[in-house]
C-alpha cells in the first residue's frame, strides 16, 4: 500500500522535539514529595506524559481530591519552571528537519500535553513564535487521546485527516491520532518504548528525528 501524500505533520513536544522527559519526571518527583503523597516510579510517570497535567495527576493518584490538585499543580509548575531557567534542548537534528520540511511546502503544528503558558513559554526560547501554521495545547482543548486539537489543526489548515502525520513518543499521541483517522510515526527515544507504541500501529518507529524527513522524501 502505497503512503498517502501528506500535506500536514503534527508534533507532539516534550520526549519528541525536545528533550524534557527528565525534568517532568523529577518535578512529578519533587510535587508528589510536596504534597505528602508516596512517589510513583518513573516509569509511572513517564507512561502519563502526553495527558494534560490535571488529567496526568489524578491517573497516577486517583484519590486526590480537588484542593490537594491544585495545590500539586502548583508545586509542579513552580519546580518545573525553575528547571527551565536554562531550556530543556531539543533533540539533534530537529532544527534542521523542520526547517527543510517547512521549506518543502508542508504545514507544520504542535499538539501537547503543555499547558498554553507552558508552551509559549518554550516557543519563545526557541524563537519559534510565530513558527508553526498552528499550536495546541492540553488546557484550551480536550486532553489527548481525544482528536479535538487534531481535528482543529486540521481545520486551521484546511487538510484532511489522510493527508495528516501525526508524530510522537507516548500511547496518548497515537492513539488520539487513530482516534482522528489519521496516520501516525512513533519516536523512540522519548517517555514510551517502541514496544509499547506498536500496539498504535504507526506508519514509522524513528530512533533520530531526521529519520522522519528522510521517510518522507523517498519515492512513493
Amino acid at each position: 500500500m502505497s503512503r498517502p501524500d501528506y500535506k500536514l505533520l503534527i508534533f507532539d513536544w516534550d520526549g519528541t522535539l525536545c528533550d524534557s522527559i527528565g525534568r517532568i519526571v523529577e518535578s512529578m518527583h519533587m510535587a508528589s514529595t510536596r504534597s505528602g503523597f508516596e512517589l510513583c516510579s518513573d516509569l509511572a510517570v513517564k507512561g502519563i506524559i502526553g495527558l494534560g497535567l490535571p488529567e496526568a495527576i489524578r491517573t497516577l493518584y486517583p484519590q486526590i481530591t480537588d484542593s490537594e490538585l491544585v495545590a500539586f499543580r502548583e508545586h509542579y509548575a513552580d519546580h518545573y519552571i525553575a528547571l527551565e531557567a536554562e531550556p530543556s534542548p531539543l533533540f539533534e537534528g530537529v532544527v534542521q528537519s523542520l526547517a527543510a520540511l517547512r521549506e518543502q511546502g508542508y504545514h507544520l503544528a504542535v499538539a501537547t500535553g503543555k499547558a498554553r503558558r507552558g508552551l509559549d513559554r518554550v516557543l519563545k526560547a526557541n524563537g519559534w513564535e510565530d513558527y508553526f501554521d498552528i499550536t495546541r495545547a492540553a488546557d484550551e482543548t480536550a486532553s489527548k487521546p481525544h482528536p479535538l486539537m487534531l481535528e482543529q489543526i486540521m481545520a486551521h489548515c484546511g487538510v484532511s485527516a489522510r493527508e495528516s502525520l501525526m508524530v510522537g513518543d507516548a500511547s496518548f499521541d497515537l492513539l488520539m491520532a487513530r482516534n482522528a483517522g489519521m496516520d501516525s510515526v512513533a519516536v523512540s527515544y522519548g517517555a514510551q518504548s517502541p514496544e509499547a507504541l506498536q500496539a498504535y500501529e504507526p506508519r514509522l518507529t524513528i530512533d533520530r528525528f531526521s529519520q522522519l524527513h528522510a521517510w518522507l522524501n523517498q519515492a512513493h
